[in-house]
């Protein structure tokens, strides 16, 4: 496993990710900072653990929709199971902002 140091929100993460997969890492970083920023930037939410929620919550609404997503669902205990448990321990690393 490789490791790489990302920026979502101006905070940094180190992330675990298998050989050759770095490229698809960023991009998946860089939608999940868009999403958070975009939220963030509305002014109406502060909370940067709410802020992650909506995001996420967001992105797997437009993965679901998606034409691939009818092809090849996603199941709690795969890919997403493994993503949700990367962010609760980065929540959980950074600081609470209440």
């Amino acid at each position: 496993m490789k490791q790489l140091e990302v920026n979502i929100m101006g905070q940094s993460y180190l992330l675990s990710c298998p050989e050759g997969g770095e490229a698809a890492l960023q991009k998946a970083v860089a939608q999940v900072d868009q999403e958070m920023c975009a939220i963030r930037d509305s002014g109406k939410i502060r909370a940067r653990e709410r802020i992650a929620v909506l995001a996420a919550l967001n992105l797997a609404y437009q993965l679901a929709q998606s034409p691939r997503a009818a092809a090849a669902p996603i199941s709690a205990e795969g890919d997403l199971g493994d993503l949700l448990q990367r962010l609760d321990r980065a929540l959980a690393e950074s600081p609470s902002v209440l």
